[in-house]
């Protein structure tokens, strides 16, 4: 288990203040383990705290009437589930675990402590907002604009980058828990086209997903092939990796 994702994520957008890194310290102890396939928060419930992911994978949704969802982001560790949940008068989507989960439940009012006494980790707070918001906007484009394979290929960028940041990766290798079906929903496709497209990929020698590890043999092939510039996730580091 990464023992500081959150803290390492946020350092990941520009320099933290020490008293600023021990407050987070603070907050982020005493995780509970939440187990795969949990709801953490449902449509139309009212929020009265803030969630960090401090190991595992959750995943925001949305399902229509019949039935069929969509996912439109992953929270990997060191996410938060949105920093406005705690103004919401309630939830517009839900979250569940893709993984078990570590996860941190911060109350409102520490929420509101910080906002009033810290503001440059407030600054940082909402940066990370603003980033998820550029990710929705990109997977917008993904799934409308990309063909098949190339909207999983940008996707495994994307994850491989913003793991690499909180120190998730191996040689170019990172767990990620899904199921074929939850790919599925992610980028718009069947089962059968999902099945087909990660064919494609492998037999190109471009990615491998097996046993839920993702394993890219050469990244920047890989992100050309896929069009991927990581300009939108505004990483310190330009989300090199």
């Amino acid at each position: 288990m990464v023992a500081n994702a959150f803290v390492t994520k946020l350092m990941g957008f520009g320099p933290l203040r020490e008293d600023d890194r021990e407050w987070l310290e603070r907050v982020s102890t005493n995780p509970k383990k939440v187990e795969r396939d949990v709801d953490l928060i449902n449509e139309g419930d009212v929020p009265d705290h803030l969630m960090v992911i401090l190991d595992g994978f959750a995943y925001r949704y949305k399902v229509i009437p019949e039935g069929r969802r969509q996912i439109f982001a992953y929270l990997v560790p060191g996410d938060f589930c949105d920093l406005h949940v705690a103004l919401l008068r309630s939830m517009d989507h839900s979250i569940a675990t893709l993984s078990s989960c570590h996860i941190v439940y911060i109350p409102k009012r520490i929420i509101n402590e910080m906002t009033e006494e810290r503001p440059s980790l407030t600054k940082a707070f909402w940066w990370c907002t603003l980033v998820d918001e550029a990710v929705l906007r990109e997977w917008l484009v993904n799934v409308g604009q990309r063909g098949a394979d190339r909207r999983i290929a940008h996707l495994f960028c994307e994850l491989h980058v913003r793991l690499h940041a909180v120190g998730w990766t191996a040689e170019g290798s990172f767990d990620l828990p899904i199921t074929q079906t939850e790919l599925a929903d992610t980028v718009g496709l069947s089962n059968v086209h999902v099945n087909r497209s990660l064919k494609t990929l492998r037999e190109a020698g471009l990615v491998t997903f097996r046993e839920n590890i993702v394993h890219i043999p050469d990244v920047v092939r890989l992100k050309a092939y896929a069009n991927f510039t990581p300009n939108y996730l505004h990483l310190a580091n330009g989300g090199q990796s």
